[in-house]
This record gives structure tokens, sequence and C-alpha cells, in this order.
């Protein structure tokens, strides 16, 4: 237990440990997003309840891991299950940790601004490079189609909210920047994200579909990915 979330969160966890999953991986991984959860909106008077509770983070990874779940479903792959989606999930919320450090306290507020953006850059990265590699790994499904199943959730959550009007909930769920010291670059950043999740996932959603047809062709001849 105590080498799983480092081994993982460096990509050295191997499937037969991911296929190993039980209770108390899940039960590591929705402690470490409630600590996280907390950590992340301690300092902000103008945060939830349920975000100060760290709650609205362990919602939201229940939310997100069902999603991935439906979204792999169709493609038929062995030991796909959504607790073992919703246990990785859990446990990737570690790095989200560098959201908690309150750098306003210690540098100018354009440099805190700054310094936030660059901590949602990182772990935005560090959780989809490990989104892409456990979907790689777990899948052993073609590269092309990890790449859309990766991007699909995300582009579809972001467009979603964004058309619904809600930039200031995509904004929470992707950064944790706080406050109006962060509608700086910050805000440019979430747009360009936007703007390019509602590009994509038009394009996103066709190559998924052809994967899915293209996965149950090859499953129908024996002539596996």
């Amino acid at each position: 237990m105590l080498s799983t979330v480092p081994r993982l969160l460096s990509f050295r966890l191997t499937r037969p440990e991911m296929l190993a999953f039980d209770r108390r991986h899940l039960l590591v991984g929705i402690l470490g997003t409630w600590i996280v959860g907390m950590g992340r909106y301690w300092d902000d008077p103008g945060a939830k309840m349920l975000q100060h509770l760290g709650l609205g983070s362990v919602i939201y990874i229940f939310v997100l891991a069902a999603l991935i779940w439906l979204v792999v479903l169709p493609l038929r792959v062995p030991g796909w299950t959504y607790f073992r989606v919703l246990t990785f999930i859990s446990l990737t919320s570690f790095p989200a940790v560098f959201y908690a450090i309150p750098v306003e306290r210690f540098v100018s507020l354009d440099l805190a601004n700054r310094l936030n953006v660059a901590f949602l850059a990182v772990v935005a990265a560090w959780r989809m490079g490990l989104l892409f590699w456990f979907l790689r790994r777990f899948t052993k499904l073609r590269r092309s189609t990890i790449w859309i199943v990766t991007l699909l959730p995300v582009c579809a959550i972001i467009t979603g909210l964004f058309a619904l009007n809600l930039h200031r909930v995509v904004f929470n769920i992707m950064g944790g920047i706080r406050g109006e010291t962060a509608h700086g670059s910050a805000y440019v950043v979430l747009m360009f994200l936007t703007i390019g999740s509602v590009i994509l996932v038009l394009p996103l959603l066709a190559g998924y579909l052809t994967a899915v047809q293209r996965r149950r062709s090859t499953l129908r001849s024996g002539d596996f990915d």
C-alpha cells in the first residue's frame, strides 16, 4: 500500500497491480482527494461549504471516473470496471496538493498569479499524462484510440460547462486558482483550454465512434490491437 501511490505517480505501476486494486487502495485515494480538496480552498473565503469540506473534489472524482468508464466500456476491454477506474482517478489526486500552497502570502499578487498558473499547468499535464499512461497500459488499445479516449471526456466536460455558461465552475475544476488575483493570465489560459475543447470535441467524437466500430470488427475477426 505504501508503495502504490509513488509507483503510480511515477508511471511505474504494472497492469497486474492495477487489477489488484482493492478497497484499501480506494480508501487511500478518497482520503487523499478529501484532504487535497480541503487544502485547495482552506484560505479562500469565497469558497462554498462543499469546497471547504473537500466534498466537492470527492464528488468530482466519482463523476469523472464514471464518464471515463462509460467512454471505454464499448471498446470491450477485459477487466475494465468502474471500481478500478475510480480507484485510479482517486489516487491521481495527490499532485493537486500544489494548489494548497498559499503563494499569495509570500510573494506579490502578480507573481502569485503566475505561480498559480504554473501549478495549474504542471498538475494538469501530470494528471493527463497519468490518465493516458493508465489507459495505454491497462487497455492495450491502439495509441490513436488512447489519445481519443483520454481527451474526449475532458473536452466534453469543458464544452458542456461552457455551453451552460459555467466558466467559473470550469475554472475551479481545472485549477483551484483563488480570488480576483487569478483573473489575469489564469483566465487567459482557461479561455484557450475552453476554445480548444469546443473545437476538438466533435472531431474527437467522430474518431471515437470510428474507434468503437473498428474495435468491434477487430474482436469479431480475432485480430486484436
